[in-house]
């Protein structure tokens, strides 16, 4: 196993007029690929509270295809960040750092963050994060509608990829996972786990399931099966997947392929609306 832990974020910057504008961007009904290409200075956004901050929105509602959760790629630039983050009730959010520093207060607590580490934050707790340094702070940063269980409460987790024990895929060692929010506890109601591939691995089965997905590629490259159609990917990429939507991996180049992978997990499924 190779743990070389790197977290690439685009640059964000606006290319050229002489730029070829050729892309491998794709939205469909089950599945939508946004390159790093994609991650420009003119289709970032504005998030009302942040100061000194670029915001690109990876996915959200607004798709129209059932989505039910939003990704952000949030940087802080010199002083940027924002005392109170979270508008909605009963929304919470998962926090990884890609690059720079960051010092995230919860609870009348600060912890730095550095590039690898990650928080948990739980619904309905007021917390606040600001840039540490000079340099860009650079983060994914999504947020969900908790789903209840019972009188279970998800708790606050703050820690290290580097600190958190692998768990290696049952049939190669060329395959291995990182659970930053633990698996089998059902007061969770998602997952977050970085998904590792040695080259020349692969996800053996076409998967097709319940879980939607957020994918943000953090290091390395290969070839994604999503619904019907293989496309390329590499580092900076996100990938959004419905409920569903037929897929694959195979890792090609020099080094591991490393995903942050969300997914929506440990519930029953309702038939009935919120109104019966």
């Amino acid at each position: 196993m190779d743990r070389q832990s790197t977290y690439f974020a685009p640059a964000g910057d606006l290319p050229p007029q002489t730029a070829m504008i050729t892309s491998r961007a794709v939205v469909r009904s089950t599945y939508a690929l946004i390159p790093r290409s994609s991650i420009t200075d003119n289709v970032r956004s504005n998030l009302p509270g942040w100061k000194a901050t670029r915001c690109w929105i990876l996915a959200a509602p607004a798709m129209g295809l059932g989505t039910a959760f939003v990704q952000y790629l949030i940087y802080l630039d010199e002083g940027g960040g924002c005392a109170q983050p979270e508008f909605e009730k009963g929304v919470e959010s998962f926090l990884f750092i890609l690059d720079g520093k960051a010092d995230l207060q919860v609870g009348g607590r600060t912890t730095l963050l550095t590039g690898g580490g990650f928080a948990f934050i739980p619904p309905d707790t007021e917390w606040s994060i600001q840039n540490a340094g000079p340099a860009t702070a650079k983060l994914l940063w999504l947020r969900k509608v908790f789903e209840t269980c019972g009188d279970l409460k998800p708790k606050l987790i703050v820690g290290q990829e580097q600190d958190v024990p692998v768990v290696y895929n049952r049939t190669s060692d060329q395959k291995w996972t990182t659970n930053l929010i633990p698996v089998n506890d059902m007061a969770y109601d998602m997952h977050m786990n970085i998904v590792c591939f040695g080259p020349g691995a692969t996800i053996s089965a076409i998967e097709a399931h319940i879980m939607e997905h957020g994918l943000y590629m953090l290091q390395g490259q290969g070839v994604y099966l999503l619904n019907e159609q293989w496309h390329e990917v590499q580092e900076g990429d996100f990938i959004w997947m419905r409920a569903f939507c037929p897929q694959a991996y195979y890792a090609g180049g020099p080094v591991p392929t490393r995903y942050l992978l969300y997914k929506n997990m440990n519930r029953q499924i309702p038939l009935r609306g919120p109104n019966g």
